[in-house]
């Protein structure tokens, strides 16, 4: 079932602020040195910083944050670029579609859209890559599964990267690279993809914190699966995930949740001393 945008960024404030102000122990140092924060798009406002853009990442990096989700879009000439979005409406204000438009072509008028192998060669092995695969046509699965194969063969699957989609039947299409580095985002139907990834086999599941419960959470980590949530903005919330054991934090903050990681760390180990 897809909802409005309006609804769905209504739903995530109210839910957010419930669980900002509700307290929660301090993880143990084991937890905070172990946490995954990752940059949802890369630090970014969307008016001075544009998501998916090498400033967004670098911003993250510099910050010491472990990871960044990025998505994949086509061009016509079926080379593969970042961008969350089919057409450029939202953030550059055309209509045009990446589809439509040849890498030279979107190189030329929208320098900041990156290249998969811009990101990978920038970022590759210095941050963990969460590659999301949006649903759209693969009109020569097998010539792009070998461009992926190609730009992807520095990396070691799972090490360095995984391969995120919330459209599970994307999998499908994918060959390059074994199914145990796929992990389906849920939106609101956690319950089915959890069964998908158990079924498959896949690296785990990943969604909003509200819909993992505790007792999806310890099937998937009884048979050695990962799990991620988002969108996580406040301390509180961090906290409550790390107390659960959750893997990879998902974060549109992921700076502020790694200052405040930061010095939770700097007091436990001044304590320590």
């Amino acid at each position: 079932m897809s909802v409005s945008p309006l609804i769905e960024n209504s739903f995530h404030f109210l839910v957010d602020l419930f669980f900002a102000g509700w307290p929660q122990p301090v993880p143990t140092l084991e937890k905070l040195k172990d946490c995954k924060i990752i940059s949802h798009r890369g630090e970014h406002d969307n008016r001075t910083v544009i998501e998916n853009t090498m400033q967004a990442f670098d911003i993250a990096k510099k910050a010491g944050v472990w990871g960044i989700e990025f998505d994949i879009r086509w061009t016509k000439d079926l080379y593969p670029v970042v961008s969350h979005d089919p057409t450029l409406i939202r953030l550059f204000h055309t209509s045009r579609r990446i589809s439509e438009l040849s890498r030279d072509e979107l190189k030329q008028d929208f320098p900041m859209i990156p290249s998969l192998s811009d990101v990978i060669q920038k970022y590759g092995k210095t941050l963990h890559l969460m590659v999301e695969i949006k649903e759209e046509a693969y009109p020569d699965p097998e010539y792009q599964n070998q461009v992926l194969k190609t730009l992807f063969s520095p990396l070691t699957p799972k090490k360095d990267f995984h391969i995120l989609s919330l459209c599970p039947e994307m999998f499908s299409i994918l060959t390059f690279v074994h199914k145990s580095a796929f992990l389906p985002v849920s939106e609101m139907n956690f319950i089915h993809l959890s069964r998908l990834a158990f079924k498959n086999r896949y690296c785990g599941i990943s969604g909003h914190y509200l819909f993992l419960s505790n007792l999806l959470l310890k099937k998937h980590r009884n048979i050695g699966q990962k799990t991620g949530t988002g969108f996580i903005s406040s301390r509180n919330v961090l906290f409550r995930e790390l107390n659960r054991g959750i893997d990879w934090i998902f974060s549109n903050h992921a700076v502020r949740l790694q200052n405040i990681l930061n010095e939770m760390i700097e007091q436990a180990d001044s304590q320590a001393r």
